[in-house]
């Protein structure tokens, strides 16, 4: 065996050579390997006794990607593409052997080999565009001369990896086999000496490509639905362009593009704000102030208290995991009505094909039900579901302290009530903390982990950990009024309020941010969850809010009782006009002595994002999260904030936080809301020409 560097060695079997890389954890393609990579097949090209090579990777996984943290900094040679050039060139035909994940460059890599294999358990994909990017080292070229242009459209944008047997099936992989993977490799590299298999680059199978170059209307009409899909999106845009190029270009011609592409796709602010989230998703994991040795305590029966929506979400969301839960509710009515939902809801699932009747079935044999708390005895981890009454979950776990052993994880699913007052009725407090879970439950990916004046580090790392387990993205929160996200709406709430006052109509607010990138907007939102929620909310916090308690005082709520600030026809969810809401505007307006004036598209979306930052930097500067980026994790993945913008503070650092605290003084000074001040925080580091990404490198480690 012959060491290339210290992450590439070769070694040749009989007339077949051997290259492998072992650079843990994922073994992404550094410089180190990239350069290990082409001295390799140098050397084994020249010996005289090599046919064939098998390329394959130790560890866990085949080379998952390329190495993010070279990302904007100078390139070293040789790049990626001289490495796959150098693959593709080769005079003895390499042979990829995959195993773990080949995702991005990886199977760009696998790409310019002449040949592929996997073990069953391996997977494929090009998640480029999940950061922003597109597949530039060839992947959105030879992609499509293996599988197609539509396909390999649907394949790159998508950005979801595929199974071993579903790449053979398209014809990504020319062989799977089970067992060691670099046998595997020598195994299909004997045949293709025994057998005489002819290797032809990929580069160079042009019969994908000539339907699609006599007749493109199939791929135009695949690329409008995505661009539909998509608008506003820098990205999807350039994977799409690229593919095109795949049958209007000749491939070094469109390689060559890809390479311009590609640079302006990673100098841009959409890219940017992916990969920050990228990160900042990781990040988030990270408890500053942990001590060493603090596990997860396992977590092998969750007991939901409460089977209404949200109980039944979150219980799905544990059975998806493969943990059995036990849910439990007051009288056998409610547990019945809350099984029935979660049933009818797989039933749904199977019945749009997303998910397998057999899979239901195992998911629904996980679930039992209780009509007595103290069936929660033997349960690892217990969460209160019910609705927002403090004195009944004191009860509740007045109870489940007595019924529960130490060590169990007692936690509230409160959104917005105080988790000290809920712990106060605790003997072991330390135990305790908030998992606020969102609507829907079984969908939505944040978690938000609340942390209560008494709440012990076993019980934070279970929390963490139980909660990435089950396919969450965990947040640690301090406790205040509505935590991080709720605390922070709060104030989009009440500017949407101000505008409809001023001048604006629910569709200007709307369309404002769904401009903006927003999936919907704020108003349909409520009208979808239930106006009657945010009344509650405003009544207990003494905040009101005069056309949308007017709303709800008519028993108008939303979808759910057919009008809102829109209007619903029995069965739908499409939000109409609604004329007597925009005459309950008109007239509160007139009431409270205001002159309606026009308010254009930027000044809604200013006036109702800005206040959302400066909250959001009031809760970085009193702890309640532990850092910028934790907000920005907590909007993607909880409130709709479009990902490719990457959150609040992100954003505010793109727009520049001089022009943000500018924005606000202004919106201050024709207002009585002291909540526009603008935050200590956010004023310091726009004297200082700053940004929160600065502050929060320069916080490192010790928030």
């Amino acid at each position: 065996m012959t060491d290339m560097n210290q992450v590439i060695t070769t070694r040749v079997d009989g007339d077949i050579g051997v290259i492998i890389s072992d650079n843990a954890p994922v073994n992404a393609l550094g410089f180190a390997v990239r350069d290990g990579l082409v001295q390799a097949l140098a050397a084994l090209n020249a010996d005289a006794r090599v046919r064939v090579i098998v390329l394959a990777c130790a560890g866990r996984t085949f080379f998952a990607g390329a190495d993010i943290t070279e990302f904007g900094k100078p390139k070293r040679e040789p790049v990626l593409q001289a490495v796959i050039a150098a693959l593709e060139t080769s005079a003895r035909p390499v042979i990829a052997a995959i195993h773990g994940t080949a995702l991005g460059g990886g199977l760009e890599v696998a790409l310019g080999c002449a040949f592929r294999v996997a073990v069953p358990s391996a997977k494929v994909g090009l998640p480029e565009i999940n950061l922003g990017l597109l597949a530039a080292a060839g992947g959105t070229q030879r992609l499509p001369r293996l599988i197609g242009p539509e396909k390999a459209l649907e394949f790159c944008l998508s950005g979801k990896p595929v199974s071993a047997g579903e790449a053979l099936a398209l014809g990504i992989i020319d062989h799977v086999a089970e067992g060691d993977v670099v046998q595997a490799g020598l195994d299909f590299a004997r045949r293709v000496i025994d057998e005489a298999i002819p290797a032809v680059p990929v580069r160079d199978r042009e019969e994908k490509l000539a339907a699609t170059r006599a007749d493109p209307s199939a791929f135009d009409a695949a690329a409008e639905n995505w661009a539909r899909r998509t608008r506003g999106q820098v990205a999807p845009a350039a994977n799409i362009a690229s593919v095109r190029r795949s049958f209007t270009l000749p491939i070094d011609q469109a390689l060559a593009a890809d390479a311009a592409a590609i640079a302006d796709l990673i100098a841009g602010s959409q890219s940017r704000a992916l990969r920050h989230q990228f990160f900042a998703e990781r990040e988030a994991a990270r408890i500053p102030g942990m001590p060493a040795g603090i596990t997860p305590r396992p977590v092998d029966k969750v007991a939901v208290i409460g089977a209404g929506t949200m109980g039944g979400g979150i219980a799905m969301s544990f059975v998806a995991a493969g943990i059995p839960v036990l849910l439990i509710d007051a009288t056998q009515d409610a547990l019945d009505r809350g099984m029935d939902r979660i049933r009818a809801n797989y039933a749904g699932s199977v019945k749009r094909g997303s998910l397998a009747q057999a899979r239901m079935d195992a998911r629904m044999a996980l679930l039992s039900g209780a009509t007595d708390r103290k069936a929660a005895a033997d349960a690892d981890l217990v969460v209160e579901a019910v609705f927002e009454d403090m004195d009944l979950k004191k009860t509740i776990f007045r109870e489940l302290d007595a019924i529960t052993r130490p060590g169990t994880v007692l936690s509230s699913n409160t959104s917005a009530l105080d988790v000290d007052e809920i712990a106060s009725v605790l003997t072991r407090p330390e135990d305790f903390l908030g998992l606020h879970f969102f609507a829907p439950a079984n969908v939505m990916k944040l978690l938000e982990v609340v942390r209560a004046a008494k709440t012990g580090h076993h019980a934070i790392a279970t929390a963490m950990a139980v909660g990435k387990r089950i396919g969450k993205v965990p947040v640690l929160s301090g406790n205040c009024d509505g935590f991080i996200g709720n605390r922070i709406i709060a104030k989009r709430s009440a500017a949407a309020e101000r505008l409809l006052q001023q001048g604006a109509l629910p569709p200007d607010i709307d369309g404002a941010l769904k401009a903006f990138g927003f999936p919907m907007g704020p108003l349909e939102i409520n009208d979808m969850s239930g106006l009657d929620v945010g009344w509650s909310i405003r009544k207990r916090r003494g905040t009101p809010f005069p056309i949308a308690d007017g709303i709800c005082e008519r028993g108008w709520f939303g979808q759910k009782t057919g009008q809102g600030y829109y209007r619903y026809e029995p069965g739908s969810r499409t939000p109409l006009p609604n004329p007597d809401v925009e005459t309950l505007i008109l007239d509160t307006s007139a009431r409270l002595g205001i002159t309606r004036r026009e308010i254009g598209r930027e000044e809604i979306t200013e006036r109702l994002l800005y206040p959302l930052i400066n909250e959001a930097a009031r809760v970085v500067e009193e702890g309640i999260a532990l850092r910028p980026s934790d907000v920005d994790v907590v909007y993607v993945n909880g409130y709709g904030w479009p990902r490719w913008r990457g959150g609040p503070l992100f954003h505010a650092d793109e727009v520049g936080l001089a022009t943000i605290v500018a924005r606000l003084d202004a919106f201050r000074a024709d207002t009585d809301d002291p909540s526009l001040e603008p935050a200590a925080l956010l004023r310091t580091l726009a004297d200082q020409g700053s940004t929160f990404a600065e502050w929060q490198k320069s916080r490192a480690g010790n928030p």
